[in-house]
């Protein structure tokens, strides 16, 4: 009788997972879960941290190793992962597509095959969650920087994704708008993992990795990994 297959784990699995790119090695050795509701991930500029995130939905695919979502493996079954975990980027202008914000909105739901009539009033609740109501009709490179990021966020929600992935969303924001972004991703149910530079954002995590030079060298409880990253960089 031949074993079980193995039970899949919920969330994340990376399994030996290693990336190449130009010649560089920008991971190696990197052998983790993510299963917690709150994840963030810290590091200094070109520690690997965006490109780790990045593997999560088959953005990015391993030069060695395995990458999963609840088993799903991400070389294989791209199209089911991507459609389960949305990305949002650091610059939002990297995923506005179409001219107007409604239409913007509107772009991926598209694909799912719901009826015609369904689409329009996603969109509006999409937007309307966010306050960006009234601007529906809006060309979307007249926006504020936190009107795209919130636009790019609707973006994703409207696809109904388990996960949000986001890397370094308020990089590019003002104080006022690092506040009202934290609060929509704050209020968030789905899983989110977060890669920020803003470590007060992350106080609140369940959990935080800190990736240097590649590897992930520090894992645990967000205050204790925080705690050591400042005394090590200040």
């Amino acid at each position: 009788m031949s074993d079980p297959a193995p039970r899949a784990h919920p969330g994340f699995g990376l399994r030996a997972v290693s990336v190449r790119r130009e010649q560089r090695t920008v991971l190696t050795g990197i052998d983790v879960e993510l299963t917690e509701h709150r994840i963030g991930v810290i590091g200094l500029n070109g520690s690997g941290k965006s490109t780790l995130v990045r593997l999560l939905n088959g953005l990015l695919l391993p030069t060695t190793g395995t990458v999963t979502w609840n088993g799903l493996d991400t070389r294989r079954e791209a199209k089911r992962v991507r459609r389960a975990v949305g990305f949002v980027f650091q610059n939002p202008d990297n995923q506005i597509v179409m001219p107007l914000v409604g239409e913007d909105v509107a772009f991926g739901v598209r694909n799912l095959g719901l009826p015609r009539a369904e689409v329009p009033v996603r969109v509006r609740a999409a937007l309307d969650r966010f306050g960006l109501g009234d601007l529906h009709d809006r060309e979307a490179h007249t926006l504020s920087g936190g009107e795209k990021q919130l636009l790019a966020l609707a973006g994703v929600l409207i696809m109904e994704p388990e996960v949000v992935v986001f890397d370094e969303p308020t990089t590019l924001l003002d104080l006022r708008n690092v506040r009202r972004l934290g609060a929509e991703i704050a209020a968030l149910d789905q899983q989110v993992i977060m890669v920020s530079h803003d470590l007060d954002a992350l106080a609140g995590f369940d959990r935080v990795l800190r990736v240097e030079d590649g590897r992930v060298v520090d894992d645990g409880p967000a205050d204790a990994v925080i705690t050591g990253y400042r005394r090590r960089w200040g």
